[in-house]
């Protein structure tokens, strides 16, 4: 019943709304026409790629879109309303040419074909095509990775992709951190139940081929869910809304695994329908995994375990989706999307351990399965006030995560072999309900509000205990941003979200438990154009992170039986306040974007180890628990420049602190640097070839128990165009002169029952080569809709099988 009411009012707010929204005369068209434009080189003839263009109104002289061409030279510019405008095409070494456009109601689109541009220089033998496409956007908000365009991510995944993505730093399991602070992963500006449960398993389901951008959010506005104490990361696929028919094939095959991917679109009239199909197989691959756990209690039990063996995991994703688009008139807009997803990661594993000297055997089975359903429907609605919209979205999302594993331990003491068999599985249901209404009170200035109600029931059923566990949490929220123009080149955008989390659980322990809290999210960002295309902005927000299925729940993982491992449904969320100065410049084709920031966040989650010891064996205990509050200081630096037309060269630099105190426990780490560097280098050799290298370095991560080694990645790619530019066909490798890639962690526990010493290597079989192929009909034009996006729990960055380890 409290749902209901909750939902009622939420929704309620917005009815008398959506009822006067709809008065004041006919609306204006939100579906309105599209401009096209071909860019060709008047001595070669041509096309041209990366041409900029910008579309700008006759009446007040302002840009109102643009982009680049693609490698065949075209662009087309959408949602475009029907007025006189002048399109501007600029390129380095070219005339800027300018044409005149106008679009009527009765006339929406304007095909402008052909348009010539000549280069300044006379000579032929001086004119030179730019045969690289911009791999970063760089956005007032924002910063753009352009993932199609970037030729080393063929083969691979969305984890290799997002190693790339500036500003990340991504370890061997998938951990994803934004400058050193936890991130919120959407997708196509929506959560998927799955990442709910492990970030790194749902990334490894994405084909890379399915990825056509990476937004990086640094300083999102109150209308984002307040998830996410370091930003958000939103993956845009492939899909989109398109006239005629038009998809893609991709296949790649390599040493490591194995990609496919398919997508097609279709829009005849006022529907448009969309799917796309992926899979991930991974080749089951030997990681040899080698730890030692030495325990110490304080009764004076002392307790030594060393474990050297492999694991011998596999994996299999697959994905796919179904979207229908319809436009009942140019006023109204409906459409629903299907998305499942399913994943199996695990095989088994043998070790040889010494336990206080004596010897055994362990030989092992694992696996962890992830299975969900998205569904989402959208409404949206416009008027004839330009930029005014109503929307409403629901979206049910179902996720079931089976895990099973055993064991069967030989020894001494037991001869004939002991084993252990246990099994879970989790459940993780959502409900989401939203509305938001955004007003233009003038050209300057723009009102956003809007609501939303998140219900969410977690369980998770044991088959060997009493009780299982149940958690509910239901999240309800109001926003309000208004962003104005303080003068012509100085704007200002701030606002405040409230969210208020009802909280009930049982466990087997505690019985039945609540934890209500509201919270308020206040956010600000000032930014100021400077001469040119230079921009500085400062900003501020207030995030939280609340904790996610797998760290909440409290099943006994004992694959691993000297190493038990644990969730803590006790955990509060963190709240972190973050403060940003940024500066980003465009210099004749170079781009430069860096800032420095300051984040406090309380109550960081963190894992944590403990000696324990049950039936007369000392154990290791590893479960989760608020740290204390953090203090990071940091600064990122990225920067792209075209030494030749055709050779671009691109860098990463981040750095920040990592320091955690805690004057009730006792905790303080002192001051630890972090960084994550980041290079590429891309050149175009001509007739379709290109060739491209990247260095991924990650510096040791920090705990408050201990550190993760460095990490080193490198790649090289070459693509070369066919079919008519159509299609592609290159080859592709990871780590060829190292097979293993070294990871070693170290952690020291002194706690009220004991101490613990846990050392951990792991040789990760990295070495891989591969071959790739894409092909493209049709013609894409993406349109972006307005989505749900939850964004407000904080997600587990692995899952934990023999030693961690995942391929």
């Amino acid at each position: 019943m409290k749902r209901i009411l909750l939902l009622t009012f939420i929704l309620g707010l917005f009815f008398n709304a959506n009822a006067q929204f709809g008065m004041g005369g006919p609306a204006k068209p939100s579906v309105t026409g599209r401009v096209s434009v071909t860019v060709i080189d008047s001595l070669t003839k041509k096309p041209i790629d990366y041409a900029t263009i910008s579309l700008i109104s006759i009446k007040t002289s302002k840009s109102v879109n643009g982009g680049v061409t693609d490698e065949k030279g075209k662009l087309t510019i959408q949602g475009i309303a029907p007025d006189a405008y002048k399109l501007m095409i600029g390129f380095m070494g070219y005339k800027t040419k300018s044409v005149l456009v106008t679009t009527t109601p009765s006339k929406p689109d304007a095909n402008l074909g052909n348009v010539v541009i000549s280069s300044t220089e006379n000579n032929l033998a001086d004119v030179q095509v730019v045969g690289t496409k911009a791999v970063i956007e760089n956005k007032i908000d924002r910063m753009v990775y352009n993932a199609e365009a970037d030729g080393t991510n063929a083969g691979g995944d969305a984890t290799d992709v997002m190693r790339k993505v500036p500003m990340l730093s991504v370890d061997m399991n998938g951990n994803v951190q934004l400058r050193g602070g936890a991130v919120r992963v959407l997708i196509n500006g929506k959560p998927s139940g799955t990442m709910a449960s492990s970030v790194a398993d749902a990334l490894k389901m994405i084909p890379a081929e399915q990825i056509k951008t990476v937004e990086v959010i640094t300083s999102p506005s109150a209308k984002y869910d307040a998830e996410g104490s370091g930003g958000i990361i939103n993956i845009i696929t492939k899909k989109s809304n398109a006239q005629g028919v038009s998809g893609s094939v991709n296949a790649s095959v390599g040493t490591r695994q194995n990609n496919g991917s398919f997508n097609l679109t279709a829009k005849t009239g006022r529907l448009s329908v969309n799917t796309n199909l992926g899979t991930n197989l991974a080749y089951a691959q030997k990681s040899r995994v080698v730890i030692l756990n030495q325990t110490t209690l304080n009764n004076g039990s002392l307790n030594s375990v060393s474990q050297d063996g492999f694991s011998k995991w596999s994996r299999q994703g697959y994905n796919g989706s179904f979207g229908l688009d319809y436009d009942f008139n140019a006023y109204n807009n409906l459409s629903t999307t299907v998305k499942m997803n399913s994943f199996s990661n695990g095989g088994p594993g043998e070790s040889n351990y010494i336990i206080n000297g004596l010897p055994a055997t362990n030989v092992s089975d694992m696996d962890m399965s992830f299975r969900n359903l998205d569904w989402n429907v959208d409404y949206r609605k416009t008027s004839k006030k330009e930029g005014e919209e109503f929307s409403v979205s629901a979206q049910l999302s179902k996720g079931r995560t089976p895990t099973s594993f055993s064991n069967i331990l030989t020894s001494a003491t037991f001869p004939n072999g002991f084993q252990t068999v246990s099994n879970n599985t989790g459940k993780n249901n959502e409900y989401t309900f939203q509305t938001d209404y955004t007003y233009p009170i003038s050209k300057a200035t723009i009102l956003e509000i809007g609501a939303k109600a998140i219900l969410r029931d977690i369980k998770s059923q044991f088959d060997n205990a009493a009780q299982d566990f149940e958690y509910n949490q239901d999240v309800a929220s109001l926003y309000g941003v208004i962003s104005f123009d303080l003068t012509k080149k100085l704007k200002f955008k701030g606002g405040l979200r409230g969210e208020y989390t009802q909280i009930d659980f049982n466990t087997q322990n505690s019985g039945l438990q609540k934890n209500d809290y509201l919270n308020l999210f206040p956010s600000a960002i000032i930014s100021q154009t400077l001469k040119g295309s230079t921009t500085l902005k400062l900003s501020y927000n207030r995030r939280l992170q609340r904790p996610g299925q797998s760290y909440l729940n409290p099943f006994r993982n004992e694959s691993d039986q000297f190493n038990i491992m644990q969730g803590n449904p006790q955990l509060n969320p963190e709240l972190s306040d973050n403060f940003e100065l940024g500066y980003s410049t465009y210099i004749k084709g170079s781009i430069i974007n860096a800032s420095i920031f300051y984040r406090r966040t309380g109550g960081v989650i963190e894992s944590s180890i403990s000696p324990i010891s049950e039936n007369g064996v000392n154990k290791t205990y590893t479960s989760y628990i608020n740290v204390g509050t953090a203090q990071t200081y940091g600064a990122n630096v990225f920067a792209s420049y075209n030494p030749k037309p055709k050779w671009t060269l691109m860098s990463n630099v981040g750095l920040n602190t990592y320091e955690v105190s805690n004057a009730l426990t006792n905790v303080s780490t002192g001051t630890f640097l972090n960084y994550n560097i980041f290079a590429r280098s891309a050149y175009g050799f001509g007739k379709g070839y290109n060739f491209e290298l990247f260095g991924v370095v990650n510096s040791p991560r920090r705990t408050y128990q201990g550190k993760t080694a460095s990490m080193v990645f490198y790649g090289a790619s070459m693509k070369k165009e066919i079919l008519k530019k159509k299609g592609s066909i290159g080859i592709n490798t990871l780590n060829p002169f190292t097979r293993d890639l070294h990871i070693e962690t170290v952690n020291n526990s002194v706690t009220a029952t004991g101490t613990v010493f846990q050392s951990q290597n792991i040789y990760y079989p990295l070495r891989s080569f591969g071959v790739n192929f894409s092909y493209s009909f049709g013609k894409l034009k993406f349109t972006e809709k307005k989505k749900i996006k939850n964004d407000d729990t904080k997600q587990d960055q692995q899952q934990g099988g023999m030693g961690g380890v995942q391929q």
